[in-house]
Protein backbone atom coordinates (compact mmCIF):
# COMPACT_ATOMS: atom_id res chain seq x y z
CA UNK A 1 0.00 0.00 0.00
CA UNK A 2 1.33 3.27 -1.10
CA UNK A 3 1.49 6.30 1.93
CA UNK A 4 0.79 9.38 0.76
CA UNK A 5 2.54 12.47 2.48
CA UNK A 6 0.35 14.73 4.84
CA UNK A 7 1.14 17.51 2.97
CA UNK A 8 -0.16 16.03 -0.62
CA UNK A 9 -3.37 14.59 0.71
CA UNK A 10 -3.85 17.66 2.73
CA UNK A 11 -3.50 19.32 -1.29
CA UNK A 12 -6.20 16.83 -1.77
CA UNK A 13 -8.77 17.95 0.67
CA UNK A 14 -8.60 21.44 -0.65
CA UNK A 15 -9.14 20.72 -4.08
CA UNK A 16 -12.23 18.88 -3.38
CA UNK A 17 -13.41 21.36 -0.79
CA UNK A 18 -13.21 24.22 -3.95
CA UNK A 19 -14.88 21.77 -6.07
CA UNK A 20 -17.92 21.58 -3.81
CA UNK A 21 -18.01 25.41 -2.97
CA UNK A 22 -17.53 26.00 -7.06
CA UNK A 23 -20.35 23.05 -7.47
CA UNK A 24 -22.39 25.12 -5.09
CA UNK A 25 -22.03 28.84 -6.04
CA UNK A 26 -22.85 26.86 -9.91
CA UNK A 27 -26.10 25.54 -8.54
CA UNK A 28 -27.15 29.00 -7.14
CA UNK A 29 -26.90 31.25 -10.00
CA UNK A 30 -28.86 28.66 -11.76
CA UNK A 31 -31.56 28.74 -9.19
CA UNK A 32 -31.06 32.85 -9.72
CA UNK A 33 -31.48 32.94 -12.76
CA UNK A 34 -34.44 29.93 -13.13
CA UNK A 35 -36.08 32.13 -10.88
CA UNK A 36 -39.28 34.42 -12.04
CA UNK A 37 -38.48 38.04 -10.88
CA UNK A 38 -40.25 40.48 -8.60
CA UNK A 39 -41.87 43.25 -9.61
CA UNK A 40 -39.92 45.99 -10.61
CA UNK A 41 -40.80 48.71 -7.93
CA UNK A 42 -38.34 51.63 -9.94
CA UNK A 43 -41.01 50.95 -12.46
CA UNK A 44 -43.31 54.65 -13.71
CA UNK A 45 -46.38 52.95 -14.64
CA UNK A 46 -47.10 52.13 -10.76
CA UNK A 47 -50.56 53.99 -9.38
CA UNK A 48 -50.95 54.67 -5.61
CA UNK A 49 -53.56 52.83 -3.95
CA UNK A 50 -52.72 54.78 -0.46
CA UNK A 51 -52.52 58.55 -0.68
CA UNK A 52 -50.67 58.39 3.13
CA UNK A 53 -52.64 61.02 4.98
CA UNK A 54 -56.40 59.26 4.99
CA UNK A 55 -58.45 56.00 3.90
CA UNK A 56 -59.61 57.90 0.80
CA UNK A 57 -59.92 55.00 -1.04
CA UNK A 58 -60.27 52.48 1.80
CA UNK A 59 -62.76 51.78 4.01
CA UNK A 60 -62.84 49.46 7.08
CA UNK A 61 -64.37 46.04 6.25
CA UNK A 62 -67.34 44.84 7.30
CA UNK A 63 -66.30 42.28 9.71
CA UNK A 64 -68.07 41.03 12.80
CA UNK A 65 -65.69 41.91 15.93
CA UNK A 66 -63.39 43.61 13.71
CA UNK A 67 -61.44 45.94 15.02
CA UNK A 68 -60.77 49.69 13.70
CA UNK A 69 -58.81 50.99 10.95
CA UNK A 70 -57.47 54.63 10.62
CA UNK A 71 -54.47 56.49 9.46
CA UNK A 72 -51.41 57.70 11.39
CA UNK A 73 -47.95 57.97 10.94
CA UNK A 74 -48.31 57.53 7.32
CA UNK A 75 -49.36 53.72 7.09
CA UNK A 76 -52.78 52.52 7.49
CA UNK A 77 -53.35 50.88 11.23
CA UNK A 78 -55.59 48.04 11.41
CA UNK A 79 -56.26 47.78 15.29
CA UNK A 80 -56.89 43.45 16.50
CA UNK A 81 -60.21 42.81 16.78
CA UNK A 82 -62.21 39.22 18.21
CA UNK A 83 -61.21 37.78 14.68
CA UNK A 84 -60.94 39.09 11.51
CA UNK A 85 -60.39 42.97 10.75
CA UNK A 86 -59.17 44.41 7.78
CA UNK A 87 -59.59 47.36 4.89
CA UNK A 88 -60.93 47.02 1.73
CA UNK A 89 -60.45 49.19 -1.20
CA UNK A 90 -64.21 50.56 -2.80
CA UNK A 91 -62.62 51.41 -6.52
CA UNK A 92 -62.97 48.48 -9.21
CA UNK A 93 -59.55 46.77 -9.67
CA UNK A 94 -58.13 44.91 -12.66
CA UNK A 95 -59.18 41.16 -12.68
CA UNK A 96 -56.08 40.15 -14.57
CA UNK A 97 -52.36 40.69 -15.79
CA UNK A 98 -51.70 42.92 -12.80
CA UNK A 99 -48.72 43.72 -9.59
CA UNK A 100 -49.96 45.11 -6.14
CA UNK A 101 -47.32 45.27 -3.89
CA UNK A 102 -47.30 46.90 -0.72
CA UNK A 103 -45.49 47.16 2.83
CA UNK A 104 -46.92 45.60 5.99
CA UNK A 105 -45.93 45.02 9.77
CA UNK A 106 -47.32 43.33 12.10
CA UNK A 107 -47.30 44.98 15.49
CA UNK A 108 -48.98 42.74 17.39
CA UNK A 109 -51.21 38.73 17.62
CA UNK A 110 -50.25 35.84 16.71
CA UNK A 111 -51.73 34.94 13.66
CA UNK A 112 -51.89 36.87 9.86
CA UNK A 113 -51.22 40.13 9.64
CA UNK A 114 -51.97 40.26 6.20
CA UNK A 115 -54.07 38.62 3.94
CA UNK A 116 -54.05 40.00 1.13
CA UNK A 117 -57.44 39.62 -1.11
CA UNK A 118 -57.40 40.21 -4.62
CA UNK A 119 -59.35 39.55 -7.56
CA UNK A 120 -58.61 36.45 -10.09
CA UNK A 121 -60.74 36.31 -13.25
CA UNK A 122 -64.07 36.10 -12.17
CA UNK A 123 -63.08 34.35 -8.51
CA UNK A 124 -61.17 36.25 -5.70
CA UNK A 125 -58.12 34.86 -3.61
CA UNK A 126 -56.17 35.37 -0.48
CA UNK A 127 -52.37 35.50 0.01
CA UNK A 128 -51.89 34.64 3.61
CA UNK A 129 -48.74 35.99 5.53
CA UNK A 130 -48.34 34.40 8.96
CA UNK A 131 -51.28 32.51 9.30
CA UNK A 132 -51.93 29.23 11.36
CA UNK A 133 -50.29 30.37 14.08
CA UNK A 134 -48.12 32.99 12.48
CA UNK A 135 -45.90 30.92 10.13
CA UNK A 136 -47.63 29.81 7.35
CA UNK A 137 -47.43 31.50 3.55
CA UNK A 138 -49.85 30.29 0.82
CA UNK A 139 -52.73 30.88 -1.17
CA UNK A 140 -56.39 30.48 -0.02
CA UNK A 141 -57.73 28.73 -1.98
CA UNK A 142 -56.44 25.99 -4.38
CA UNK A 143 -59.64 22.95 -5.71
CA UNK A 144 -61.28 24.34 -2.56
CA UNK A 145 -57.87 23.71 -0.26
CA UNK A 146 -56.84 26.51 1.95
CA UNK A 147 -53.19 28.06 2.19
CA UNK A 148 -52.10 25.46 5.03
CA UNK A 149 -53.22 22.11 2.90
CA UNK A 150 -52.27 23.31 -0.73
CA UNK A 151 -49.55 22.70 -3.04
CA UNK A 152 -48.69 26.42 -1.69
CA UNK A 153 -48.09 26.21 1.42
CA UNK A 154 -44.46 27.66 2.99
CA UNK A 155 -43.41 28.84 6.18
CA UNK A 156 -41.72 31.61 7.28
CA UNK A 157 -40.83 33.63 10.75
CA UNK A 158 -42.42 36.76 10.75
CA UNK A 159 -41.44 39.52 13.73
CA UNK A 160 -43.05 42.32 15.23
CA UNK A 161 -42.62 45.90 14.36
CA UNK A 162 -40.87 44.54 11.00
CA UNK A 163 -42.09 46.20 7.33
CA UNK A 164 -42.01 43.57 4.97
CA UNK A 165 -42.58 44.28 1.03
CA UNK A 166 -45.47 41.91 -0.22
CA UNK A 167 -45.64 41.50 -3.75
CA UNK A 168 -47.91 40.16 -6.12
CA UNK A 169 -48.40 39.26 -9.84
CA UNK A 170 -51.49 37.88 -11.14
CA UNK A 171 -51.62 36.70 -14.71
CA UNK A 172 -54.15 34.77 -16.99
CA UNK A 173 -52.20 31.30 -15.66
CA UNK A 174 -50.32 31.74 -13.07
CA UNK A 175 -50.20 33.43 -9.46
CA UNK A 176 -46.83 34.48 -8.30
CA UNK A 177 -46.26 36.40 -4.77
CA UNK A 178 -42.83 37.96 -2.77
CA UNK A 179 -42.03 38.48 0.62
CA UNK A 180 -39.03 41.00 0.50
CA UNK A 181 -38.35 39.93 -2.93
CA UNK A 182 -38.09 36.16 -2.50
CA UNK A 183 -40.31 33.81 -4.24
CA UNK A 184 -42.67 32.05 -2.05
CA UNK A 185 -45.87 31.68 -4.15
CA UNK A 186 -45.75 30.59 -7.79
CA UNK A 187 -48.52 28.01 -8.94
CA UNK A 188 -49.79 27.51 -12.62
CA UNK A 189 -53.25 27.81 -12.53
CA UNK A 190 -54.29 26.35 -15.66
CA UNK A 191 -55.97 23.18 -14.21
CA UNK A 192 -56.84 24.40 -11.18
CA UNK A 193 -59.40 25.95 -8.73
CA UNK A 194 -58.95 29.10 -7.36
CA UNK A 195 -61.67 30.84 -5.27
CA UNK A 196 -61.76 32.45 -1.57
CA UNK A 197 -61.94 30.65 1.57
CA UNK A 198 -65.80 29.92 2.38
CA UNK A 199 -66.92 32.74 5.41
CA UNK A 200 -66.20 36.16 6.42
CA UNK A 201 -63.41 36.43 4.59
CA UNK A 202 -65.28 36.84 1.37
CA UNK A 203 -66.04 40.57 2.88
CA UNK A 204 -62.84 41.41 1.76
CA UNK A 205 -62.83 40.88 -2.07
CA UNK A 206 -62.33 42.36 -4.57
CA UNK A 207 -59.57 43.93 -3.21
CA UNK A 208 -58.82 43.85 0.69
CA UNK A 209 -56.71 43.38 3.46
CA UNK A 210 -57.67 41.35 6.45
CA UNK A 211 -55.63 40.12 9.83
CA UNK A 212 -56.48 37.42 12.68
CA UNK A 213 -56.85 38.10 15.43
CA UNK A 214 -53.64 40.58 14.84
CA UNK A 215 -52.74 44.29 14.54
CA UNK A 216 -50.95 45.15 11.90
CA UNK A 217 -50.17 48.33 9.49
CA UNK A 218 -50.10 48.97 6.00
CA UNK A 219 -48.11 51.43 3.43
CA UNK A 220 -46.90 52.00 -0.19
CA UNK A 221 -49.75 50.07 -1.60
CA UNK A 222 -49.40 50.22 -5.39
CA UNK A 223 -50.85 48.79 -8.46
CA UNK A 224 -49.90 48.51 -11.82
CA UNK A 225 -51.40 46.74 -14.80
CA UNK A 226 -48.74 44.66 -16.66
CA UNK A 227 -48.56 43.08 -20.28
CA UNK A 228 -49.89 39.62 -21.14
CA UNK A 229 -47.62 36.77 -22.13
CA UNK A 230 -46.62 36.85 -25.69
CA UNK A 231 -48.45 33.65 -27.11
CA UNK A 232 -46.60 31.44 -28.59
Amino acid sequence: MQIYPFSHIRRILHLGLASCVLLSAFLVISDDKNEPVSPDLSATNWKSLFDGKTLKGWKTTNFAGGGDADVKNGSIEIDMGLALSGVQYTNQPPRINYEITLEAMKRDGGDFFCGLTMPYKKEHCTFVCGGWGGGVVGLSSINGMDASENQTTEFKKFENNQWYRISLRVMDNRIQGWIDQKLFLDVDTTDVSVGMRIGEIEESAPLGVATWMTSSSLRDIRLRQVPAPDSK
